[in-house]
């Protein structure tokens, strides 16, 4: 019964009510139907073999390297990697493209080993603040993501500690030693903001405010300013607020927030039972994706009326203007085909939101 659970929770907070494997199987069962039915296959994240995870399991406390690195890629959040990948790449084209000769003149023996190590920077960053999560979420994980590899078991929590006090020592350590201080001072401000929304007492992603302006800060703001300012003074060129990059600061930070608020749709069954409150939990899923989907909507009409309205020379009307167009288009389709009864097609919904954040960074290289 409802009660019966609710005394089990209290009496043991950190045990998810419903088995690891009852629950694995109730995912697979679900999503092989679901994603017939789609056609997407099984790209989205948490359709997986309840099986082959349990064999990883194995594997990785046999001692086989192959599963070991395997965990530790799952232990990084690959989409988020391709999201920070795909920021300083385009924000590093942006800069030097709007800053005349800085191609032609750049000293590339000692940009491009920056650059590498820039980005090595950046993904230490991202592993810490998605590592440190996934040590303090393992009860929830248990419930919403069970084939995540602390979750699951296929990383121990030492190798996950360890993993995540080597990527949070190392990235400030290269942002201190190769960049300029106004940087090391943004990069330590992701870091804490990153740490606090998951580890206690702050825990910011129990207040769906605090976590949505803490996503939106670190993704949408530090990022993007950050990677623009670096290329900046790699170059020797003062950096400023060029109409390009205002745009995509504020474009990426309200699409940030809505990332935010959406990744919590797959999860209510896990925060409600250990109490995280979120919008998902306390609005529902269906009002939510549509309050998304319209922020998002709003959020391009804004791009294609800036290309529009814009003085002329501040961007490449076409593609600012017909990119953007298409890409709410695309959120539409996307949006039209959203069953909020059902958890694999929530996170389908959820995976296009992260898909069109991708494109957003392959159109700001073009506007």
């Amino acid at each position: 019964s409802s009660s019966s659970q609710q005394q089990q929770q209290q009496q043991h907070p950190f045990k998810p009510i419903m088995s690891l494997s009852k629950r694995q199987q109730n995912f697979n069962n679900n999503d092989r139907v679901d994603t017939k039915l789609s056609g997407f296959g099984s790209s989205v994240e948490g359709d997986f073999d309840p099986d082959a995870v349990n064999k990883s399991v194995e594997m990785a406390k046999a001692g086989s390297m192959q599963a070991r690195f395997r965990a530790l890629y799952k232990f990084t959040r690959p989409h988020t990697i391709r999201g920070t990948v795909l920021a300083s790449v385009a924000g590093t084209i942006r800069a030097l493209i709007d800053t005349p000769g800085a191609i032609a003149s750049a000293k590339w023996g000692s940009m491009l080993p920056r650059a590498f190590i820039g980005m090595v920077a950046l993904l230490m960053g991202n592993a810490f603040i998605v590592g440190i999560n996934q040590i303090f979420d393992e009860g929830i994980d248990k419930l919403n993501k069970p084939f995540l590899p602390v979750a699951s078991g296929e990383m121990s929590r030492q190798f996950a500690w360890l993993a995540v006090l080597g990527s949070g020592t190392l990235g400030p350590l290269i942002v201190y030693n190769f960049f300029p201080v106004l940087l090391f001072r943004l990069y330590m401000m992701g870091w804490l903001l990153g740490a606090i929304y998951s580890v206690p007492p702050i825990r910011t992603k129990r207040n769906p405010f605090l976590a949505g302006l803490t996503i939106a800060t670190v993704r949408g703001f530090l990022l993007n300013f950050g990677v623009y300012y670096a290329v900046k003074d790699a170059v020797g060129a003062s950096f400023r607020w060029s109409p390009k990059v205002s745009f995509i600061a504020r474009f990426m930070t309200i699409f940030a927030t809505v990332i935010a608020v959406t990744k919590d749709l797959p999860d209510i069954e896990g925060d409600k039972a250990y109490q995280i409150e979120t919008f998902a939990t306390k609005i529902g899923v269906d009002k939510i994706s549509r309050g998304a989907t319209a922020i998002l909507l709003l959020n391009y009409v804004h791009g294609a009326l800036t290309g529009l309205c814009s003085a002329a020379g501040s961007f490449r009307r076409l593609p600012m203007i017909v990119g953007h167009i298409g890409l709410g288009l695309t959120l539409l389709l996307r949006f039209g085909q959203l069953n909020p009864d059902s958890v694999p097609s929530i996170k389908t919904y959820y995976k296009h939101i992260w898909d069109l954040f991708y494109s957003e960074y392959i159109l700001y290289t073009l506007i």
